[in-house]
């Protein structure tokens, strides 16, 4: 077997990543097959006698599996989803290259990365993947299922696919199915990954070019126009080098340090895919049918996925509780603003 340059990666997945294989066919929504999968994940906590304190969190796009590590004055000692009270799950999403399989794992069959073979897969497929590890790890209840952006995708999906698990749910800036603004970003970046004619070759440094003009791009909708008057005006009057512009170059360098183009490009068509009423019927029909108590939060400057995505949520979702935050920080809020996040989880959970 040759090397495997997913290992250059897992310095940047957390610390204590723990591994599940699944060593049955794991069939995707598109049809298509893994031979066997792996998940990369972590716990925090301990599992009390009832079993009923288990906290799921979902991650975002290019997040590991360690909340600690990214979610700050969410997840942790003295936060409002802590390991002294709760058992913490949070699962990498399948495409990652942060433990679970993906483009740049070995396929079992050839020896070689998967590359551009690597299945096509559904964001429902990433929830389908969590009820495996939950099956794992022997957990029949879920108190709490919790993400932001592609994260509380997940949520919704995991709930909607095994209802009777879940207690309650907190989403935060997400909607019910990708929007074509969404897509439409996705494809930019996914046009910028292409243009580097090296972004196939499933091997550590490649597609670097083509991964930090995605992020440069992505960059652009996950902070807002205040976001960057407030921190990117230059303070003398120059006609080169510009704060803003070193800002996105610094921010896509920083990705290609632990993020391959390969799962970078496979994770955003995966995001094109969600659709909650897919097979299921009429959006409003399918989150009525939500009968848990759900906290919807929005960030009120966020205008990759705008608060009207959360309010159909909260229009239709019968026990719900839909909050707006004030931020600068626009998509990025839901990382950002976790003092505030923290108190309304808290009233909410009571």
């Amino acid at each position: 077997m040759k090397h495997n340059t997913q290992d250059w990666y897992l310095e940047h997945a957390g610390s204590d990543l723990q591994y599940f294989h699944y060593t049955q066919p794991f069939i995707t929504e598109t049809g298509e097959l893994l031979s066997e999968l792996t998940i990369g994940y972590h716990t925090y906590g301990t599992l009390n006698e009832k079993r009923d304190n288990v906290v799921w969190v979902c991650h975002a796009l290019t997040a590991n599996s360690d909340p600690i590590d990214w979610w700050t004055g969410i997840v942790g000692a003295g936060c409002i989803i802590n390991p002294e009270q709760h058992f913490i799950v949070c699962a990498n999403i399948i495409g990652s290259n942060y433990g679970t399989s993906n483009p740049l794992h070995i396929n079992p069959k050839t020896g070689e990365a998967y590359g551009r073979s690597f299945p096509s897969v559904t964001l429902r497929d990433w929830a389908r993947a969590h009820h495996l590890l939950r099956e794992h790890l022997k957990l029949e209840r879920v108190d709490l299922c919790i993400g932001g952006s592609c994260g509380g995708n997940q949520v919704l999906e995991f709930h909607l696919l095994q209802p009777e698990v879940t207690r309650r749910i907190a989403v935060l800036a997400c909607s019910v199915r990708e929007t074509p603004w969404g897509i439409a970003i996705h494809e930019a970046q996914r046009m910028a990954i292409e243009v580097d004619s090296t972004w196939q070759v499933p091997e550590f440094g490649k597609g670097s070019a083509g991964v930090r003009a995605a992020r440069g791009m992505a960059l652009t909708g996950y902070r807002n126009y205040e976001s960057y008057a407030r921190t990117q005006v230059d303070d003398k009057e120059i006609l080169d080098n510009f704060r803003a512009a070193s800002y996105i170059r610094y921010q896509g360098a920083k990705l290609d340090k632990r993020f391959h183009a390969l799962p970078y490009w496979y994770l955003t068509k995966v995001l094109d895919t969600h659709h909650i009423g897919r097979n299921r019927g009429p959006i409003d029909k399918v989150l009525n049918s939500i009968k848990i108590p759900v906290l919807i939060i929005s960030i009120d400057s966020d205008y990759l996925i705008p608060v009207p995505e959360q309010t159909i949520m909260a229009t239709h979702i019968p026990n719900s509780q839909h909050e707006i935050i004030s931020s600068p920080f626009g998509h990025d809020g839901f990382l950002v603003e976790h003092e505030r996040i923290g108190a309304l989880l808290g009233e909410w959970m009571g």
